[in-house]
């Protein structure tokens, strides 16, 4: 066993607690939408909350692994490298003032609603779309550098996987974010 094979084991290893971490937040993101109760919340919250400290670990783990890697085999002019660091800046960035910020949000709302039912503002702030654009974008993310990694693209393509994995998160998580009033709401009549 050399060390190049320890350091890629160290990445994948990174890669899994990302995703198994981001699994449980979106399994929690989910319960908590559904929530009727502070009862019902809290612990999802909580859990959430916990669970959200993964992810530097996996961001640091990954990139420190892939930094070795990069200077082992690769070049730091390899394009496809470039725009997965690039992607996994924006997911170290957009977790802690995005979706942390929101989940502050949302724990105050919990918060001042107290016991019982949840109040129009603590259900509103469970769809909120930093919450959710954060979490399905910085998986899209995800997926598209590990495509970048497996494929090792050109510098179009290897954007083209980062902006679509981006986009298709985006399409994904704005269901979340409407109201259930909005969900609800019947189809209108045709027109006779």
């Amino acid at each position: 066993m050399d060390t190049y094979h320890v350091v890629l084991y160290i990445h994948l290893f990174a890669l899994f607690i990302g995703i198994g971490a981001a699994s449980v937040l979106l399994a929690c993101l989910l319960q908590l939408r559904r929530a009727q109760t502070l009862a019902e919340a809290g612990p999802w919250g909580m859990v959430a909350g916990k669970v959200s400290r993964l992810f530097p670990i996996a961001i640091l783990g990954l990139f420190g692994s892939g930094a070795y890697m990069t200077s082992d085999i690769w070049t730091w002019s390899t394009r496809w490298i470039d725009v997965s660091i690039a992607g996994l800046v924006v997911i170290a960035l957009q977790g802690p003032l995005v979706a942390e910020r929101t989940a502050h949000k949302l724990k105050h709302a919990l918060q001042e609603n107290g016991p019982g039912p949840l109040g129009g503002h603590a259900r509103r702030m469970t769809r909120h779309p930093g919450l959710w654009v954060a979490e399905f974008t910085n998986i899209g993310l995800v997926l598209g550098i590990v495509w970048n990694m497996t494929e090792k693209p050109g510098i179009w393509s290897s954007i083209a996987a980062v902006v679509g994995g981006y986009a298709v998160g985006m399409a994904l998580a704005l269901p979340f974010t409407r109201s259930q009033e909005a969900e609800l709401a019947p189809s209108p009549e045709p027109a006779a």
